[in-house]
Order: C-alpha cells, then structure tokens, then sequence
C-alpha cells in the first residue's frame, strides 16, 4: 500500500514541468514552441536566458532527488525495500516524460535522470554527471553527453551495488533516454545536431502588454 502512494506521489512530483514553469516565470516563450520544442533546460538555454535554464535545471534534477531521497529515508519506516525505491525513481522519472499536468507532453529526463541518481547515491550521481560534464565540453553536444552518461550510469551502479532490482530501474531509464533521443541521434549522425548556447528561432521573451 505504501509502495503504491510513493509511486503515485514520485509520479505527480516528476509531473511539474520546471521549464514551463520557469519560461512563464521570466517571461519567455513556451520552450514546447521553438528549437527542439523539448521543455528541458538544454531547449530554455536557447532562448537567451540563463538565469530560466538554471532554474529548469535545478527544478527537474531537484523533483528527481527528492522523490528518491523521501523513498530512500521512509523506506525503513514503511518497508518500501529496494522493489519500492525503484518503483519510485522510475515513477518520477516518467512523471518527468509523460506529465500528467502538461497533457503528458515532458522532456527528455536528462536532469531529472541525474536527479534520481543523486538521490540513490551521491557518488553514482557525481560520476554520471562527470561524464556528461566531459563529454559536453570536448564536443559542445548535450544530447551527445546524455547519450553516453546514460550508457555509463548502469554500468557505474552496477560497480558500486553489484546487480538488484534498482539497477534494472536505473537501466530502464537509460534506454528511455536513448529513447527520447531517437531524433538527436539522427540529427548527430546528419551534422545537423544544435550545438549548446546556440539560440533558436522563436525563443524571445513574451511581449508585455502595456496598460
């Protein structure tokens, strides 16, 4: 019983898209309107905006981390055990790509990913980033960088933890990454994959009316 309203909570939680939210905040076109129309920090970067892109960026990595870390800390209290924890980081995670709030249109989960996986460990959650860190500067390619963070992230778990049922969740968010960037894929096999910080069509602030 428990198990199943920390599923459902981690699932509305990772529901609340940051970049939407965030765009409105400061101003700024839907970021579902222009560039790769993904609501993801990456696409609200394009509008000129730092200050937005942070603040998606830290909103989906903070959803990710808090529905793990509440799953991680009560786990012991109501016996969610390693099943339910998994449960959990999967349920945010796919709040985050199917928002029930956003008429199930999300992002491509690459913070909320990292999220998750600070929650599960500090460390596996450092060296995914680390990597996506590396790969990003040596070839200016967020969707590149996630690609190979995702491919790496199992496989650091698996180093620290060995084989359970959260390494198969943390696997399971690995290849819906690889998923949801079928279409960067093929723009990186094309040359016509965006580069980070360049600014898309479309991307300008929201005319303010004046009274």
């Amino acid at each position: 019983m428990y198990t199943i309203i920390f599923t459902i909570a981690a699932y509305l939680i990772g529901s609340i898209s940051f970049a939407v939210v965030a765009s409105r905040a400061f101003g700024l076109s839907d970021p579902r309107t222009y560039g790769s129309k993904n609501p993801g920090a990456t696409n609200v970067l394009r509008s000129g905006s730092k200050k937005a892109a942070i603040a998606t960026l830290a909103g989906d990595c903070a959803k990710g981390w808090l529905a793990v870390w509440l799953a991680v800390h009560f786990d012991q209290r109501f016996g969610l055990g390693d099943g339910g924890i998994a449960l959990v980081a999967i349920a945010v995670f796919l709040g985050h790509l199917w928002p029930v709030f956003f008429r199930f249109v999300g992002g491509k989960g690459v913070a909320t990913a990292l999220g998750v996986l600070l929650g599960l460990n500090v460390w596996l959650g450092l060296a995914t980033l680390a990597t996506w860190l590396i790969v990003a500067y040596a070839f200016r390619y967020s969707s590149l960088a996630a690609l190979v963070a995702a491919v790496f992230a199992p496989f650091y778990y698996g180093l620290l933890f060995g084989a359970d049922e959260i390494l198969f969740a943390v696997a399971a968010m690995s290849l819906l990454l690889l998923y949801r960037h079928g279409s960067n894929i093929s723009n990186l096999m094309a040359g016509k994959e965006s580069r980070i910080g360049s600014k898309a069509k479309g991307a300008t602030a929201t005319p303010v009316k004046k009274k």
